[in-house]
């Protein structure tokens, strides 16, 4: 019976780490035992892969919407490389008069606040007693130096919960700067 369980989460693990691809050429091999409806029975692998998968396609989802994005305002930065390799939870791109025009949906998720809500408001509805007004000063005068830049603040989410936000902004420009995006997680 041992011997059995290591040979299940043996193949858990193996199942676990296939692409959609490579599993679809062997399921026809595989017999399923017991009453489990997932592939993956050790550990709950399966559900932490389909999760993984989840997060890499809402991923793709942001880019391909900032790429059409970028084609209508004729951004010269490449969105492919700032994504690339960043930790974000949320996304929340302004414009030049710091009004929110789009939010993935990681933001919704972080927040509690609907994209509709936030769209036409200001970054700042998420402030509340303990955000730093120095913290948001230097925010201001960074986004006006024009360079990308990372800074922590405290916002509050619609429930009112407090949280530590770390932000990466980058500004957008064609000509000149017209949007900024800020890549968001929550950190500590």
């Amino acid at each position: 019976m041992k011997n059995d369980l290591s040979k299940m989460m043996c193949l858990d693990l193996y199942l676990s780490s296939l692409s959609h691809t490579e599993y679809q050429k062997i399921k026809q091999h595989l017999k399923a035992t017991g009453n489990s409806q997932m592939p993956l029975m050790s550990w709950d692998i399966s559900g932490q892969a389909y999760q993984r998968r989840i997060q890499v396609l809402q991923k793709k989802n942001d880019l391909s919407k900032l790429l059409d994005l970028a084609g209508k305002y004729n951004w010269n930065n490449s969105i492919t490389e700032i994504l690339a390799n960043r930790d974000y939870e949320a996304l929340v791109l302004t414009d030049v008069s710091q009004k929110i025009v789009w939010v993935n949906k990681g933001f919704s998720e972080m927040t509690g606040y609907s994209a509709k809500f936030a769209l036409n408001r200001s970054p700042s509805f998420l402030s509340g007693p303990e955000t730093s007004t120095i913290a948001r000063k230097r925010i201001a005068e960074k986004l006006n130096e024009g360079m990308p830049f990372k800074e922590v603040i405290v916002n509050y989410r619609k429930n009112k919960d407090k949280y530590n936000c770390e932000l990466n902004i980058f500004p957008l420009y064609g000509n000149e700067v017209t949007h900024y995006l800020a890549l968001e997680r929550q950190v500590g």
